[in-house]
């Protein structure tokens, strides 16, 4: 693993760049805050997906060096990702992927604990973890079932889960910043601790992937429910 200092400066380092781009041609709001104020230790955040931005507004939604600094991510193998464009077969995955905090899942195993070792050692060590339960960006832009990946490590190092609705970043595009067009929002939900996610014995890895699609991700759908009602 690349040293937690490397991800801390780089991700603070940006945080002024990201928060006049995001200030200067758009309008970021950041909500729920207030719901981390408690929090100790190593963090789970969980998030709805749908555009490439969001990685970004984790991190530029927190204050400078936060405590939450370093954020790590759970990421895909490279050829996962579309390569064709140069800046991707450039930035995606790999060592640079590995630099700003982001470790690739081991697909296909069928093993929570093989598949996730790095980033099981990651919240052992205290820090954050982002992930994108829906495995991949929403083809519609609306949330698609979870995967399990989140509850395991939830389970397995008994570490709270905040669940994270990102508004606005949908089918963005550089002429939406060039006209002023994009309205940016970030909402932070109630911690979900172990206790409450796992009342009866986990018997098999498939209950991972229930509880998530029961207790997780109806808590991302109602803030971005009650985001559009506002």
């Amino acid at each position: 693993m690349i040293p937690a200092l490397i991800p801390f400066l780089l991700q603070n380092l940006i945080w002024i760049p990201t928060q006049l781009f995001l200030r200067t041609f758009g309008h970021f709001k950041v909500s729920g805050l207030e719901n981390l104020k408690d929090l100790k230790g190593s963090v789970i955040f969980v998030s709805n997906h749908t555009s490439e931005l969001d990685p970004i507004l984790l991190p530029a939604s927190l204050p400078l060096f936060s405590r939450f600094y370093p954020i790590f991510y759970v990421s895909r193998e490279k050829t996962f990702y579309n390569i064709r464009q140069i800046l991707k077969r450039i930035f995606y995955g790999g060592f640079f992927f590995e630099i700003w905090g982001a470790y690739q899942t081991h697909v296909g195993i069928h093993n929570y604990e093989e598949s996730l070792k790095t980033h099981i050692k990651i919240l052992e060590k205290g820090h954050s973890l982002f992930i994108f339960p829906e495995g991949k960006k929403s083809v519609d832009g609306n949330l698609q079932e979870g995967k399990g990946g989140a509850t395991f490590l939830s389970h397995r190092t008994n570490t709270p889960i905040v669940s994270i609705a990102i508004i606005g970043v949908y089918k963005t595009n550089l002429m939406d910043f060039l006209l002023f067009r994009n309205n940016f929002k970030l909402i932070f939900g109630k911690p979900i601790y172990p206790n409450e996610l796992f009342v009866n014995k986990i018997d098999n890895y498939h209950q991972y992937k229930t509880i998530i699609n029961d207790k997780v991700m109806p808590c991302i759908q109602k803030l971005l429910s009650e985001s559009s009602r506002e």
